[in-house]
């Protein structure tokens, strides 16, 4: 009996919110399952995103997994909601959370040039609860023992990102809203937390969604639980067209 084809291609999925990047792929594996594909069939997707985060995601299947770190290379763009009036251990909503008081409110102007700032080439330092690899170690488990007291407090050194734009979509204290078009690596927790330092104030990020991943964009993504439960060949987008337009 001739084994099941392995199907190849790519998905782009809107990851709900309080799931994870990985959980995501395991849906997608299981439909794939479903439709006929071996069980081994590769799943990928290049680029994480946080739990709390929503957007897009692009799934690669069977050999399309190999394309996985050209579209990682490609820019990705965000909407994301910070709250300049307090901070949190892990920089955004999960962590523990501290808020600030007798803060000065900073003008649209000072915002507008801060961001300015912050556009181009800049070094940035990732959060400790983070998925980077330390020694062997997930940055996160390395960070969690610090905080029982089973390990010494970690700082990841700063590394070079780069951000090709940052616009205000809205600013009514102490919530800032942010367009963000960034390069490879950037973490938007760090963003957040770097600008509201620079400004003296608090950085947590409180909302994350993924807009867009090279030329993919959120009107072309579909939810998990959209997907056919019967997932083949016939579904998957063929990556080749898209490359160039990274």
């Amino acid at each position: 009996m001739n084994a099941p084809p392995t199907p190849s291609g790519l998905l782009i999925i809107d990851k709900p919110e309080r799931i994870t990047s990985m959980h995501v792929c395991r849906i997608v594996r299981g439909k794939l399952v479903g439709g006929g594909a071996p069980k081994r069939v590769k799943v990928g997707h290049a680029g994480t995103l946080d739990p709390l985060a929503t957007g897009v995601m692009v799934i690669l299947i069977g050999k399309a997994t190999k394309l996985c770190d050209a579209f990682m290379a490609g820019e990705k763009r965000y909407t994301a909601d910070i709250d300049l009036s307090a901070t949190s251990s892990t920089d955004d909503l999960e962590g523990r959370i501290s808020p600030l008081h007798d803060l000065a409110p900073p003008t649209p102007d000072f915002i507008a040039q801060t961001c300015t700032s912050f556009t181009g080439v800049i070094q940035q330092r990732p959060p400790a609860h983070s998925a980077i690899w330390v020694d062997g170690t997930r940055a996160y488990k390395i960070a969690r023992a610090a905080e029982m007291g089973h390990a010494p407090e970690l700082t990841l050194p700063a590394r070079p990102v780069t951000i090709h734009a940052l616009s205000i979509l809205e600013y009514r204290w102490p919530i800032l809203r942010l367009d963000i078009r960034c390069g490879k690596g950037t973490y938007i927790r760090s963003l957040a937390r770097d600008l509201g330092a620079a400004m003296n104030v608090g950085g947590m990020l409180v909302a994350l969604r993924r807009t867009a991943v090279g030329p993919f964009t959120i009107d072309r993504a579909v939810l998990p639980s959209a997907l056919p439960e019967m997932l083949a060949q016939k579904n998957l987008l063929d990556p080749t067209p898209f490359l160039a337009a990274l």
